[in-house]
C-alpha cells in the first residue's frame, strides 16, 4: 500500500510540475513576444526593414496559439509608442499580407478602441488611433475611401447645432494632423473626394470665432514671430504641403520597401464611425497657441537650416519632439538621451528645436503638461549630454526671452524666473548679469525689474542670503532681497512703550517653561481690546493675536520644523482667538509683520494654517487684497499664496466629491440587493453605508461648495474693485491706464481664470449675472469674454 500511496503522490506532482511548467512556458513566451514587439526599431546592428520582416515571421508562426495577445500589444503600441507609429503599421501591413484574418481582427480592435476613446473622452488617444488608422492605408491595410468617409463624418461635426466650438475644433485637428501621413494617397486615388474634404475645412475654419487667442499667448505681440492658432498654424503648414503635392521627406516609412509584397495584400473597409454626440460632461481639449522662438536667421549659417514657420516639416519635427516627451516625461535622462537621438538630427537644428519645444511646453497656457521642475532638469541634463553646444543655445534662448519681457504674459514672466532660478542654482549663480544692468535703472516694476528682483528671490530660496550677494554685481543691490530675519518688535528698542511687551515677555517665559495652551490664555488675559472704543462688543481682540502670533512665530523662527510645533502645541489657541474672519485677516496681518522679509516662510506658514483650519480660505483671499497688502500686490509670492489657497480649496471639494459619490454608489447597490433578495434571506453589507449618513455627506459636500463658490466670487469681486478704481483714477487724470501695475493685475486675473479653469466655469453663469455684466469697464469683461471663448 505505502509503494502504491508514494507512487500515486509523485505521479500527482509530476502532473501538476508539468501545469506549472506550461503555464510558465505560456508566460515566457507572451513576455517574449512582448519584448520583440515593443522594441523593434530600437538601435541594432541589422537594418529596420530585415528587423521588420524577421519579426512578421515570427508572429505569423505564433499566430495560432498567441494571436489575440499578438493583436493585444500591437494595438498597444498605437498610444503608447506613437514615436514608432510607421514602425508598427509597416509590421501590421507585413502580417496582413500573410494572414488577411489577423489584420481583420486588428482592424476591429483599432476601430473599438477609437469609439472607447471618443466616448470617455480619451481625446490624444483617439487622435493617435486616427493618424495610426491612416497611415494603415499606406501599408495596403485600410481602404482609403472607407478612411475617407470616416474623416468627412469627423468633418461633419462642425455641422451640428449647439455644440462648443471646441468639439469641432478636435474633430477637425483629428483630421488635419493625420494628413501629411495619408495625403500623398488619396491626392493619387481619391483626389476629388479629397479636395471636396479640403473644402469644407477651409470653410469651417474661415468661419471660427477666435475671441481666446489673446489669452493663450505667450507674448501679446506677433514681433519677432507670430503667434499662431494651432488649427490655423496646422492648417498654412497643409496648404504648402498640398502645393508641393503633399510629399515630404520627414516621415520614415519603412513600408516603401516592402510595396511590392504589401500592394498585393487584402484590404479591409473599415465599418461606419460616427462620432458620439455631445453632452454635457463632454471635456475636449482646449486650444492653443504655436510657440515660436526662433526663426532660421537664429541658427548658425554654417549648420543645417531651421524650416520656416508654415513648413511641415516644422510641425513634423516638434510633434514628434512633443510626443518623445510626453513618453519620457517621468525619466529625465532618458528623455534627454532620447530627444538628442532624434533619427534626422544631422539634417536640422535640433537643439534648437529642442529648446523652444521645451519652454513651449513650459509657457503653455493655462498650464504646462507637467511639473515646472522636470522642464528645468531635463534641460540641464540636455547641458551635461551636450556640453559644448546646448548650454550657448539655452543662454541664447534665455537672453532673447528676456528681451521681449516687455510683452510676454505675467504667467509666463513667472514661470521663466522659476526656472531660470532653479538653473542657476546648478550652476553655481553664475551669469552675466552686467548685460542686463539696464534694469537696474528702470522702475522696480517694469518686467525686466521684476524678472530679476523675482529671480534673486527664487534663488534665495534654492542657497542662502551671502551666497546671493556674493554672486551677483553690487551694481544689482536694489533688486537684491533683504536678509531673512523675523521682526519682533516687542524686543526692539523701545518696545517698552507698545501696550503688549509685558504680556509678551510673560508669555515667553512661559512658553520657555512648557507651558499648557490654557496656561498661555492666561497670560493674554490681561490685555485690554483697542477695538472697544469703536465696538461695544468686539469679536476679537487685536493685541492679544498680535502678541500671542508674532511671540510664537519668532520663538518658532529657526527651522520650518520649530514653527509647525510651535502652531501644533498652541492650535487650540489660534482657535479661541480666531474665530471670525477678521480675526483671522490679523493673524495674517501679525505674521506679515514678523516675516515681511522671507516669502518663502510665509507661503509655508499660511500654507499650514490653512490645512490646520487656523485661516479659512476666504480670509487669505481677503487678506491679500487688503489695503495692507497692496505695496506687495504685484509680488510673486502673494500670487503663490492665492493660487495655493484656491488649490487648496478645490482638493477638498473634489475629495468630498468623490467620497459623497462612492457612498451613493455602495448605498445604491445595497438597496438594489435588498430589492432582489426576500427580507428574511437579506444580509446587509456592514460596510455599506446608511442613507442619513449619505445625507450627511451630501450636506457637507453642498456647504464645501458654497465656500468654494464665495472663494471666487470673494477673488473676482476685489479685481473689479481695484481694477474699476485705477480705470476710473486714469481716466479722471486723462492718464494712460496701461500702466506696469495695470498689466501685472489684469494678467493675474487672466491667470486666476485660465488655472482654474475647471472649477470657475462650474460658476461661469452666477458670474455673468453678478459680476461681469455690460456695466463694467470693457477692458475687465474682455478678459471674462476670452475665457468664456475658451469652452465655447
Amino acid at each position: 500500500m505505502s509503494r502504491r500511496r508514494a507512487y500515486s503522490d509523485s505521479d500527482d506532482d509530476d502532473v501538476h510540475s508539468k501545469k506549472r511548467r506550461r503555464v510558465s512556458d505560456t508566460v515566457d513566451i507572451e513576455d517574449r513576444l512582448q519584448s520583440l514587439i515593443t522594441r523593434v526599431g530600437e538601435k541594432s546592428t541589422s537594418s529596420l526593414e530585415s528587423n521588420l520582416e524577421g519579426l512578421s515571421s515570427v508572429l505569423e508562426a505564433d499566430l495560432a496559439s498567441y494571436k489575440s495577445k499578438i493583436i493585444k500589444i500591437l494595438s498597444e503600441c498605437v498610444t503608447n509608442l506613437p514615436e514608432k507609429m510607421t514602425v508598427y503599421t509597416t509590421l501590421v501591413g507585413l502580417l496582413n499580407a500573410k494572414n488577411y484574418n489577423c489584420g481583420g481582427e486588428f482592424t476591429e480592435l483599432l476601430v473599438r478602441n477609437l469609439k472607447e476613446a471618443l466616448k470617455t473622452n480619451c481625446f490624444e488617444n483617439a487622435r493617435l488611433i486616427v493618424r495610426f488608422m491612416a497611415d494603415l492605408v499606406n501599408c495596403h491595410v485600410i481602404v482609403a475611401s472607407s478612411l475617407l468617409v470616416m474623416f468627412d463624418n469627423f468633418v461633419e461635426v462642425t455641422l451640428e447645432d449647439n455644440i462648443p466650438q471646441v468639439r469641432s475644433d478636435w474633430y477637425v485637428y483629428a483630421v488635419l494632423s493625420a494628413l501629411p501621413w495619408v495625403g500623398r494617397e488619396f491626392y493619387e486615388k481619391k483626389e476629388s473626394d479629397f479636395s471636396k474634404l479640403l473644402k469644407s475645412i477651409e470653410s469651417y475654419l474661415g468661419k471660427r470665432q477666435k475671441i481666446h487667442v489673446p489669452a493663450l499667448k505667450v507674448w501679446s505681440v506677433n514681433t519677432p514671430h507670430l503667434q499662431e492658432e494651432y488649427l490655423d498654424c496646422l492648417w498654412a503648414q497643409l496648404k504648402n504641403l498640398q502645393a508641393q503635392k503633399w510629399q515630404e521627406k520627414n516621415i520614415l516609412r519603412p513600408y516603401m520597401a516592402f510595396d511590392s509584397v504589401l500592394c498585393e495584400a487584402l484590404q479591409h473597409t473599415l465599418p461606419q464611425i460616427i462620432p458620439p454626440s455631445h453632452s454635457e460632461d463632454s471635456i475636449y481639449p482646449l486650444p492653443a497657441i504655436v510657440f515660436r522662438m526662433f526663426d532660421y536667421t537664429d541658427v548658425p549659417q554654417e549648420g543645417p537650416v531651421l524650416a520656416g514657420s508654415h513648413a511641415i516639416e516644422r510641425y513634423l519635427i516638434e510633434e514628434q519632439l512633443h510626443r518623445i516627451i510626453r513618453t519620457n516625461h517621468l525619466e529625465r535622462k532618458d528623455c534627454a538621451a532620447a530627444l538628442l537621438s532624434f533619427p534626422t538630427k544631422a539634417t536640422i537644428p535640433l537643439n534648437y528645436m529642442i529648446v523652444e519645444a521645451v519652454f513651449g511646453q513650459l509657457f503653455t497656457l493655462p498650464r504646462p503638461p507637467y511639473l515646472e521642475v522636470f522642464y528645468g532638469s531635463l534641460l540641464i541634463e540636455l547641458c551635461k549630454l551636450q556640453p559644448g553646444s546646448m548650454p550657448q543655445v539655452l543662454a541664447q534662448a534665455t537672453e532673447m526671452m528676456f528681451d521681449r519681457l516687455n510683452y510676454m504674459k505675467t504667467a509666463c514672466i513667472e514661470r521663466f524666473a522659476t526656472w531660470f532660478a532653479y538653473h542657476l542654482s546648478n550652476f553655481q549663480f553664475k551669469w552675466s548679469w552686467e548685460d542686463w544692468s539696464e534694469c537696474i535703472h528702470q522702475d522696480a516694476e517694469l518686467p525686466k525689474a521684476k524678472f530679476c528682483k523675482e529671480t534673486f528671490q527664487k534663488c534665495l530660496r534654492l542657497s542662502y542670503h551671502q551666497r546671493i550677494l556674493d554672486n551677483v554685481p553690487e551694481t544689482f543691490q536694489p533688486l537684491l532681497p533683504f536678509r531673512p530675519a523675523p521682526h519682533y518688535k516687542y524686543e526692539k528698542e523701545g518696545a517698552g512703550s507698545l501696550p503688549g511687551t509685558m504680556a509678551a515677555h510673560q508669555l515667553i517665559a512661559s512658553i520657555k517653561a512648557k507651558c499648557t495652551p490654557e496656561e498661555a490664555i492666561q497670560c493674554l488675559r490681561e490685555l485690554k481690546n483697542p477695538l472697544m472704543d469703536e465696538d461695544d462688543e468686539p469679536s476679537y481682540n487685536p493685541l492679544k493675536i498680535d502678541v500671542f502670533v508674532s511671540t510664537l512665530l519668532n520663538l518658532g523662527h529657526k527651522s520650518f520644523s520649530h514653527s509647525f510645533a510651535a502652531m501644533a502645541k498652541f492650535h487650540y489657541v489660534f482657535r479661541s482667538l480666531a474665530e471670525h474672519e477678521d480675526a483671522q485677516i490679523c493673524i495674517l496681518n501679525t505674521m506679515y509683520e514678523v516675516w515681511s522679509t522671507n516669502q518663502q516662510r510665509m507661503v509655508v506658514l499660511i500654507d499650514k494654517m490653512l490645512k490646520t483650519q487656523i485661516v479659512e480660505p476666504s480670509a487669505v483671499a481677503n487678506w491679500i487684497f487688503s489695503e495692507k497688502m497692496s505695496q506687495d500686490l504685484n509680488s510673486f509670492y502673494v500670487w503663490e499664496i492665492l493660487h495655493s489657497t484656491i488649490k487648496k480649496m478645490n482638493k477638498h471639494v473634489n475629495k468630498l466629491q468623490t467620497e459623497f459619490e462612492e457612498a451613493q454608489d455602495k448605498l445604491d447597490a445595497a438597496e438594489r440587493k435588498a430589492r432582489e433578495m426576500d427580507e428574511e434571506d437579506y444580509d446587509r453589507d456592514p460596510e455599506a453605508p446608511t442613507e442619513e449618513r449619505v445625507e450627511r455627506m451630501e450636506e457637507t459636500l453642498e456647504a464645501a461648495q458654497g465656500q468654494q463658490k464665495n472663494l471666487f466670487l470673494i477673488i473676482f469681486q476685489r479685481f473689479i474693485i481695484i481694477l474699476t478704481n485705477h480705470l476710473a483714477h486714469c481716466e479722471s487724470e486723462s492718464i494712460d491706464h496701461n500702466t506696469a501695475w495695470y498689466k501685472w493685475i489684469i494678467e493675474r486675473l487672466q491667470q486666476v481664470f485660465l488655472m482654474h479653469h475647471e472649477q470657475v466655469y462650474k460658476y461661469i453663469n452666477t458670474l455673468e449675472t453678478l459680476m461681469f455684466t455690460s456695466e463694467i469697464d470693457t477692458h475687465i469683461l474682455e478678459v471674462f469674454q476670452q475665457f468664456c471663448a475658451l469652452r465655447a
